[in-house]
């Protein structure tokens, strides 16, 4: 099958040159100097890392769904395949309508055998309902099993591999922490049961809130998986822009699993649309190590560390906002620090000068 090439721009890397002079400066000029340099060698160590991790991504017809949809949902003649109430438009292939008691997927009938890819989902969640009177969401899938119905956003519970949910429904009460719609990924290995009760927060590697209903513009969907890393981000602001979800290493997902999409309603509804389902092949420079180890077979999927990841999550007490003056507060006290330790010595300095002179 062909495939199409796209490569990521290059960035030079940036060089550094601080003039000193002989020059009297004053404590807060020499705050500023060191400000200014801590933050010209942050960003050329970052550029010269994103030079290190630079990828070439290559799009995978077969594993991709986009306009037209020639074919698609007809025996034998695609590479996708419909189940239950989802339907193909000329727009795009709706999951569920906004009805009650529905449920719909798309599955591909290939199995994907790549190391490293990203996914990138191109999605729309709408209807009449208002904020909190809609449902139940959407999942995008790379497991083992297909074209099972089930209760865990249209597809069977316990299954194996890789879900991640666009959940726009509350079903734990008392919900204080989180606001919905909110984007989780999980892991499972057969034997693990998503919770519906508590929203999947007992299984779930992490996620992030995400206002995608009855949005005006495009709303995307980014799920990389490379060097047995796991990152989701999300575009819904309309600005083009990816913004971080979930990033967790030491993830193990076996090769030949299928990828999918679905979608439920219950007692509430939405209108589940899937527009796009590019994945891109990407090819990554590893060393000996990395390649030995790209080379083991996985057999069962698996998460590096999951208990510990589980007590940090369990341990997470403050909020979002109490995180953000924690560290606010903690870097003002830094350039306190700094700017008293400069006077310290500037007042030390001069009075050193004085008395050789």
């Amino acid at each position: 099958m062909a495939a199409v090439s796209r490569s990521r721009h290059r960035r030079d890397s940036k060089s550094i040159h601080i003039r000193i002079t002989h020059r009297k400066m004053t404590p807060f000029k020499l705050l500023w100097c060191l400000v200014f340099f801590v933050f010209a060698v942050s960003h050329t160590f970052a550029d010269d890392e994103d030079d290190d991790h630079e990828m070439e991504e290559f799009l995978k017809r077969e594993y991709s769904l986009t306009k037209p949809y020639q074919g698609v949902g007809s025996l034998g003649s695609s590479h996708w395949e419909l189940m239950g109430d989802a339907m193909v438009t000329t727009e795009q292939v709706r999951l569920t309508p906004d009805m009650q008691s529905r449920q719909g997927a798309v599955w591909a009938r290939l199995p994907c055998h790549l190391n490293d890819w990203e996914m990138q989902v191109h999605f729309k969640i709408h209807g009449q309902g208002k904020k909190n009177l809609n449902g139940d969401g959407l999942a995008i899938w790379y497991t083992k099993e297909r074209m099972q119905k089930g209760p865990v956003f249209g597809n069977k519970d316990n299954f194996t591999g890789l879900g991640v949910f666009v959940d726009t429904y509350p079903n734990e009460e008392k919900q204080l922490e989180r606001i919905f719609p909110f984007v989780l990924a999980m892991v499972g290995n057969g034997t693990i049961s998503y919770d519906h009760e508590r929203d999947g927060r007992p299984t779930e590697l992490g996620g992030c809130n995400a206002m995608v209903r009855n949005l005006k513009h495009d709303s995307f969907l980014f799920i990389r998986y490379v060097r047995r890393r796991l990152t989701v981000m999300i575009d819904i602001d309309g600005q083009h822009e990816w913004r971080d979800c979930l990033d967790i290493p030491g993830v193990r997902l076996p090769k030949g699993f299928y990828f999918g999409a679905s979608a439920i309603t219950g007692d509430l509804s939405d209108n589940h649309d899937i527009i796009s389902l590019k994945l891109y092949q990407l090819t990554v420079l590893r060393g000996k190590q990395e390649e030995e180890e790209a080379e083991e077979e996985i057999t069962i999927p698996s998460v590096d560390n999951m208990e510990l990841l589980r007590l940090s999550q369990t341990e997470e007490g403050m909020s979002g906002l109490a995180i953000f003056f924690t560290v606010l507060f903690s870097m003002l006290g830094c350039i306190f620090l700094v700017v008293i330790g400069l006077l310290v010595y500037s007042h030390w300095n001069e009075s050193r000068r004085k008395r050789f002179y």
